[in-house]
């Protein structure tokens, strides 16, 4: 499948997929002649003039949308789809594990070239009946904006102002707005008294760029061994940043090492995760390192990863265990080693008292008799 479309144009690609289970849906692009150097496509990319759509039910079903068209556009646009349980293990041929189809999108220069369809230009009226003069026609140019310059922001930063001011314009201003990332800032809308609409609107484009900052990670995680371990970076900044994970080793940055098909990374646009599968409690556990670089700078952060035991879980039932054994083993000694007089008397020692008591009795009565009147 082909297309050939104009620049400022857009087009949409229809992917829709069969399988049980159901099958992930990605889109990839390749330039013009590099057919083999295909590049993932996002939801946002190209200053959010790329939309992805897509569903999953009994199938799958995308829709990929780009909209002002360039030059650049042009090249191989490819759907890929695939439900093999490796089909995002870093060892695994894409080429085995993913099906594809593709469509050619060609982009050609509009045919008013740098002209607008609605620009109408400057042109003499030459009148032959009135001695041969001529009359200059008004010139009418499409609405334009002078911008400012690109701007860098770093940190700290005093407060920044963006300009635009409109220079040519064949009828009076109705109104004018700001938009960021194609969504209109809130605000920022000014209205006139002039309801003319009849020239085009017109728009500029100010980058404000910003080293990634790094606005949310995970600072640690605690797993046991044998399980999947997640991990996790958000950053701010413009342009997105390219992401590299690192692994601590005596306080160097290495990179990670995937000789074991364990460890799997995920990069979109302003996020990246790491996931480490199977883990292992002698070679995992660590300070793993991510890293976010653009055009201005780069930034970086720490996450610890713990590993324990399978034996973890049980220490504290163990240790419960043992203090009942030695509370026990402690109350049986004191029982064996009480003193005599800790011993409660019992019928014997009872009766022998008693004993006692009637002979020292009787014996007082005898000698009482022999006592002279």
């Amino acid at each position: 499948m082909s297309e050939t479309k104009l620049t400022g144009d857009a087009f949409e690609l229809y992917c829709d997929v069969v399988g049980n289970p159901t099958p992930e849906i990605q889109w990839w692009y390749a330039e013009v002649n590099r057919a083999e150097s295909f590049k993932q496509l996002w939801d946002g990319a190209r200053k959010r003039r790329v939309t992805i759509n897509t569903a999953y039910g009994v199938n799958g079903v995308s829709v990929l949308r780009i909209i002002r068209l360039t030059l650049e556009d042009s090249g191989t646009y490819e759907c890929r789809a695939s439900n093999d349980p490796r089909r995002n293990d870093l060892r695994q041929n894409p080429a085995i594990t993913w099906i594809r189809a593709q469509a050619t999108i060609s982009v050609l220069q509009s045919m008013y070239g740098g002209r607008k369809k609605w620009e109408r230009v400057a042109f003499l009226c030459w009148l032959t009946s009135l001695n041969n003069f001529f009359l200059m026609c008004p010139l009418f140019l499409e609405p334009r904006i002078l911008a400012s310059n690109e701007v860098t922001i770093v940190t700290p930063s005093p407060a920044i102002t963006l300009q635009c001011n409109l220079t040519t314009s064949p009828s009076l201003l109705s109104y004018s707005y700001w938009v960021k990332n194609g969504e209109e800032i809130s605000g920022t809308r000014k209205s006139t008294d002039f309801a003319e609409h009849s020239s085009p609107p017109a728009n500029a484009t100010i980058e404000v760029k910003a080293g990634p900052d790094i606005v949310g990670h995970k600072r640690s995680e605690n797993k046991n061994e044998g399980q999947e371990a997640l991990m996790y970076c958000k950053s701010v900044g413009y342009p997105q940043p390219d992401w590299v994970w690192y692994k601590k080793v005596n306080e160097i940055s290495v990179g990670i090492d995937n000789s074991s098909g364990r460890f799997f990374i995920t990069n979109k646009e302003n996020y990246t995760e790491l996931t480490i599968v199977n883990l292992q409690i002698n070679e995992d556990p660590g300070l793993y390192e991510c890293n976010a670089t653009n055009s201005v700078g780069s930034k970086a952060e720490v996450t610890i990863l713990r590993v324990r035991s399978h034996l973890a879980p049980l220490w504290p039932f163990l240790g419960i265990l043992a203090e009942i054994i030695i509370l026990v083993v402690i109350i049986v000694v004191y029982e064996k080693r009480k003193r005599p007089d800790e011993v409660p008397d019992d019928g014997y020692s009872v009766g022998k008292s008693l004993m006692n008591v009637k002979l020292f009795t009787i014996s007082n009565k005898t000698k009482a008799g022999l006592q002279p009147n």
